[in-house]
């Protein structure tokens, strides 16, 4: 689709209308989980990408695949950043005025595709329907001057499972804006997933995965509760 399509949805108000061109996962960026499971702090952010169909805003519930089967079905609960107008070659001064808003999510993985069947690659892992949850809403930058202050929880079936704040990150906002819009346009309501922190079910002894049944809440302060169900693939 051509740049004018998305333009068109600006000024971006609601998760609703947004159309989205592209969804980028930022990877290992809270500091406390990397040195938890013995991995080196990446000297730049390590980057992959969802197909933009895998995202759900209007409360659809995150469905384990069976045409394509998984048995490790992981959550990640996230900050995501919805880009506002076209960005490309952002610097480290200008990258905020890009962000149009906040909002939680859950970056799902199919630990089995992610690591095992997917041939080295995260992409199939990561790319399933409704493998991206967003919401409950758009919250706009403004209104959060300070996004390194907010608190992220993510409670499975009402136990807590991840605790961390956003002052951990590797690599900060504007730090991502800059390396993802290197030479490359991020066109208005592009998603980045920032990273998630410890406590994902596969980093449990044993491995604890998403089963039919469960509900996921990921609550991010100044921004709400975002909440799914899990169901199997009908």
């Amino acid at each position: 689709m051509s740049r004018d399509y998305f333009e068109s949805q600006l000024p971006l108000k609601s998760l609703g209308d947004l159309r989205i061109p592209a969804i980028y996962g930022i990877g290992l960026n809270y500091r406390s989980y990397a040195e938890s499971i013995g991995l080196e702090i990446p000297k730049r952010p390590l980057l992959f990408s969802k197909p933009s169909v895998s995202a759900t805003v209007a409360g659809e519930p995150i469905e384990i695949p069976t045409g394509l089967s998984s048995a490790k079905v992981d959550y990640e609960g996230e900050l995501a950043v919805i880009i506002g107008q076209t960005c490309k070659n952002a610097t480290l001064e200008n990258a905020m005025s890009y962000v149009a808003g906040y909002t939680a999510s859950i970056d799902v993985t199919a630990r089995d595709w992610q690591f095992e069947l997917g041939g080295g690659q995260f992409t199939k892992g990561k790319g399933f329907d409704t493998f991206t949850p967003l919401g409950p809403e758009l919250v706009s930058a403004d209104s959060i001057p300070d996004p390194k202050s907010l608190s992220l929880t993510t409670h499975v079936n009402g136990e807590l499972r991840q605790q961390g704040r956003l002052s951990d990150l590797i690599f900060g906002i504007p730090e991502i804006i800059v390396f993802l819009s290197g030479s490359t346009t991020l066109l208005s309501g592009t998603v980045i997933l920032t990273g998630t922190p410890g406590g994902v079910g596969h980093s449990k002894k044993p491995p604890v995965y998403l089963q039919e049944g469960d509900d996921v809440v990921v609550s991010i302060e100044s921004i709400g509760q975002l909440k799914r169900s899990v169901v199997l693939e009908a």
